[in-house]
């Protein structure tokens, strides 16, 4: 179902007898792969005088593929036959006549599971394959099968079913087995599968146990889907910058029952709708009418960039794994992240209950040739030529030890400050005034998060055990992004610049 493209060329060859001796079918999981390599096996050897109309599901050829009693058909698990003595056996028993039919077909399955050693066993029989013999390779990797294999076969791709072809298929399922399900949850469903046909059917075998009609709530209840309505409050927050309503919204989801990784990417194919809104394509966006008069006024009111980036943010939180033990961590990172808008300006440490007003973003030239190694800027109102900086106390510390450093001493934390390792990680500014060390995050979230005497502590401990020096904490709100190029002395005035907004526009060596 769903993969005609491919059904009707195979159809053409079997009808011409131009079989070929190697296929290769690509493609995401459950969309058919394996169940073709079946029905090619049984049409090549339907006994049916008549090629068009093989296979005819009649003959003697055909009842033995259906019943699993077909010996000359031999499925093959690559992913636990990968050595190359497996291939070697398949090669002593190929030149060996077919029992049954006209042909010996043989469906490697995950064919990319195969090692080095076994793809280059398997080449010499795809070089010169006996003219009994049809190798159907299927794979859902196939960037990792050698491009000297890739040449011998004939390729198919394997699209993801569509929404519409999946909810058809378990609209006759439910018929057929007098199950009783709504639309919305059949719809949900298909939604849930991610083009895949089994996957689909797997999902409404399991809501099916309940005995219950398959009501949407049932559904989302039980696949741990959020409903609509959070992904809407959660994206109106973001857009009203209310922090705390983002939060409230993810957690109520979370109570509900919503799986983690499962809301964000909710939240992701919202935004995917938002973005083909904005494009003026409409009619591709799969939502109820209310959720689509939703979606246009959320199109309005954020930019494609805006769009973009927040897209990005929460597909990482979808597969992110530093969560793993607080699930609700990569979700909560991303909304922080979502809520930092990308400023133009420069703030220069703002605390979180500060109230120092932005300054202009400096444009900094790095002269290499110096080696710039001048006093941390700390506390200036701007970089350039109208307003020199203004020294401070230079630590004990080296600023570019603790950058090198940090990585190492937030992994080194146990299990159980897994949370804080993981804050530490999204520290964007790290610098040292005087003896105290000042963490620059995202936003006031993070900060919150971070800001805790246990947590400064911990890390109080870390750059006490690393360097033998006594540190305050300090923790503020930075939009430093900019990354601090090798060339530059890490604990130098470009360094500084960088670390607190600034942008390199030109190097001159």
């Amino acid at each position: 179902m769903g993969q005609n493209h491919v059904v009707a060329t195979l159809k053409n060859a079997i009808a011409a007898d131009r079989v070929a001796h190697a296929y290769l079918f690509a493609g995401s999981r459950g969309t058919g792969k394996t169940t073709l390599a079946r029905l090619l096996a049984k049409a090549v050897n339907c006994t049916n005088p008549d090629p068009a109309m093989r296979p005819d599901n009649t003959c003697e050829n055909c009842k033995a593929v259906n019943e699993n009693r077909f010996l000359d058909l031999i499925e093959i698990d690559a992913a636990s036959n990968t050595s190359v003595d497996d291939i070697r056996n398949l090669r002593d028993k190929i030149n060996f006549s077919p029992s049954q039919g006209r042909y010996k077909i043989y469906i490697i399955d995950e064919v990319h599971m195969l090692s080095t050693a076994a793809f280059n066993a398997l080449l010499k029989t795809l070089e010169e394959p006996p003219s009994h013999a049809i190798f159907v390779l299927a794979t859902t990797e196939i960037h990792k099968i050698p491009a000297t294999v890739l040449s011998r076969c004939q390729r198919h791709e394997f699209r993801r079913v569509s929404v519409d072809e999946i909810v058809a298929n378990l609209k006759y399922i439910v018929e057929a087995e007098a199950i009783q399900a709504d639309d919305d949850a059949l719809t949900l469903i298909a939604r849930q599968s991610a083009g895949g046909m089994r996957d689909a059917q797997s999902l409404l075998d399991q809501l099916s146990s309940g005995g219950d009609r398959i009501t949407l709530e049932f559904a989302q209840q039980t696949l741990g889907v959020a409903a609509s309505q959070f992904v809407l409050d959660a994206l109106s927050a973001i857009n009203d910058r209310d922090s705390a309503r983002g939060l409230e919204s993810i957690h109520a989801a979370l109570d509900a029952g919503a799986d983690p990784r499962s809301l964000a990417r909710q939240i992701v194919e919202y935004l995917r709708g938002l973005m083909l809104i904005q494009m003026g394509n409409i009619n591709q966006v799969e939502a109820t009418a209310d959720v689509k008069k939703q979606m246009q006024t959320h199109a309005k009111s954020f930019s494609t960039g805006d769009i973009l980036r927040m897209i990005k943010i929460f597909n990482h939180a979808a597969v992110d794994l530093r969560g793993g033990w607080q699930p609700s961590l990569s979700l909560e990172l991303a909304l922080a992240e979502a809520l930092d808008v990308p400023s133009e300006s420069l703030q220069i440490a703002v605390s979180s209950s500060s109230g120092t007003p932005s300054q202009p973003k400096p444009k900094v030239v790095a002269d290499t040739r110096q080696g710039i190694s001048a006093s941390r800027m700390a506390d200036q109102p701007q970089v350039g030529k109208e307003a020199a900086p203004h020294p401070v106390e230079k630590s004990a510390i080296n600023v570019g030890d603790i950058i090198k450093a940090w990585k190492r001493m937030s992994a080194s934390l146990p299990k159980a400050q897994a949370n804080l390792s993981a804050l530490m990680n999204s520290a964007r500014m790290i610098d040292m005034q005087g003896s105290t060390l000042i963490l620059g995050l995202a936003s006031d979230v993070l900060v919150s998060k971070i800001d805790k005497p246990d947590q400064i502590e911990a890390i109080q401990k870390l750059i006490k055990d690393e360097f033998g020096a006594d540190v305050s904490v300090r923790c503020v709100v930075t939009n430093a992004k900019g990354k601090i190029p090798a060339s530059v002395a890490q604990d130098g005035m470009v360094a500084a610049a960088i670390q607190h907004g600034g942008e390199i526009v030109d190097t001159q060596d």
